[in-house]
């Protein structure tokens, strides 16, 4: 299914290059983050985190169907009790707050509503989903924890555009490959999830 969704949108991204409307612009928002472990055992605390970066989008003009492209630099995380469990507390690993520092490239299927008599010149809402690859660049002191150089999720949401230029969106994201992993418990890892809200101004 994921190899059919990249594929489809290379393709639409191909075809809508001759014809389409490109805009950019700068972005900021919040994400509010958590950690999917795969066994309970870890109680995870969700954070709020920072992201910002550039948005794209280009739009075939007059049915509302398009791709919206970024990059961006995204901060998550969350809390875990590893002070709680005698396998890190020996070690002298307390609870501690787990940031992860990301380069994100999101690549979403978007449609635009477009059609209502001029009223989306004020305001257009907008529903988009796809996949967003993850670099890890940075993080915090992890004694506990090991993580890949990236990872891979997928997300989805709505949002409106006012003016024909501000553009406020907000979505859920869930990791489908794994971002954090224990280094003395075996194959216990955890995939990012959360909330995000962006406003972007597109030229």
């Amino acid at each position: 299914m994921f190899r059919k969704l990249i594929l489809l949108t290379t393709i639409m991204a191909t075809a809508l290059t001759a014809s389409a409307e490109f805009r950019w612009g700068p972005m900021v928002g919040a994400n509010f983050s958590t950690f999917h472990w795969k066994q309970d055992l870890l109680t995870t605390k969700g954070l709020t985190g920072f992201q910002g970066g550039i948005a794209t989008e280009l739009m075939i003009p007059g049915i509302g169907f398009g791709i919206d492209l970024g990059l961006r630099y995204s901060m998550n995380g969350a809390h875990e009790n590893f002070g709680d469990f005698k396998v890190w507390a020996s070690d002298g690993i307390e609870n501690q707050n787990v940031w992860i520092h990301t380069i994100q490239i999101p690549l979403n299927l978007k449609f635009k509503w477009t059609r209502m008599n001029g009223f989306e010149q004020i305001l257009a809402p907008f529903v988009f989903g796809g996949p967003v690859f993850n670099f890890n660049v940075a993080t915090n002191r992890q004694p506990a924890l090991e993580h890949p150089a990236g990872t891979v999720a997928m997300q989805c949401g709505g949002g409106v555009e006012l003016f024909e230029h501000w553009q406020i969106s907000g979505g859920y994201s869930w990791g489908i490959s794994y971002q954090i992993r224990t280094l003395k418990l075996d194959n216990y890892s955890a995939q990012p999830r959360g909330a995000f809200v962006n406003v972007a101004y597109l030229f």
